[in-house]
């Protein structure tokens, strides 16, 4: 009985972290989204079209972006940070390297870009 008690006590723990760990998740991607639709902040809606999402503005001077969720977050970070490390040519600001967006910024920013399909 008492080994039942444990497993009881072990199972709804995990499932607290479970839970707990989807809901700062679910914060990132929202404030993720915030930036990307920001004009103070990152304003990445000015020129990429996603998810139907459209601001007064160009929204196509970047490509749409779609299919980002099989991309990996590394990835996705530096091209945010630095695109010219990949595309020297990029019309696209460096973020990061230009401190226009902090490290945890980025990284909101990523966690909403991966849920676009």
């Amino acid at each position: 009985m008492n080994v039942i008690k444990k497993l009881l006590t072990a199972s709804a723990i995990s499932g607290f972290i479970v839970v707990s760990g989807f809901a700062s998740d679910a914060d990132l991607v929202k404030e993720g989204e915030k930036i990307f639709t920001t004009n103070t902040q990152g304003n990445c809606i000015a020129c990429h079209a996603v998810n139907g999402k459209t601001l007064d503005g160009p929204g196509s001077m970047g490509p749409v972006l779609q299919y980002l969720s099989a991309w990996p977050e590394d990835a996705l970070y530096d091209k945010i940070f630095d695109p010219y490390k990949t595309n020297p040519v990029s019309a696209m600001p460096a973020f990061g390297k230009n401190g226009w967006l902090s490290d945890s910024e980025i990284k909101a920013l990523v966690a909403y870009l991966k849920t676009i399909n």
